[in-house]
């Protein structure tokens, strides 16, 4: 391997879904300011809105989410057409 390439801040970090309180350690050098212990050890922490854990498309429950109506509004237009 080349010397000097590679980030000198590569570190264990623990990455948390907030949605299911579902936890991983892995490898990087995202910056983060807030920390968690493990097991006795202490890591750095970064808060994840959805992972493969809590995604529909891994855990196979789909959910339709509506936003302002959207959905609405679209089969208001579209969704009924008459066929001539």
């Amino acid at each position: 391997m080349k010397k000097d390439i590679h980030p000198s801040d590569y570190r264990e970090v623990v990455f948390k879904d907030m949605s299911n309180e579902e936890i991983f350690i892995t490898r990087s050098t995202v910056a983060t300011r807030e920390t968690i212990e493990i097991e006795g050890k202490t890591y750095p922490l970064v808060k994840l809105e959805i992972t493969s854990a809590s995604h529909p498309f891994f855990t196979g429950k789909q959910k339709l989410v509506d936003t302002a109506g959207r959905v609405d509004k679209f089969m208001s237009r579209y969704g009924v057409r008459n066929k001539k």
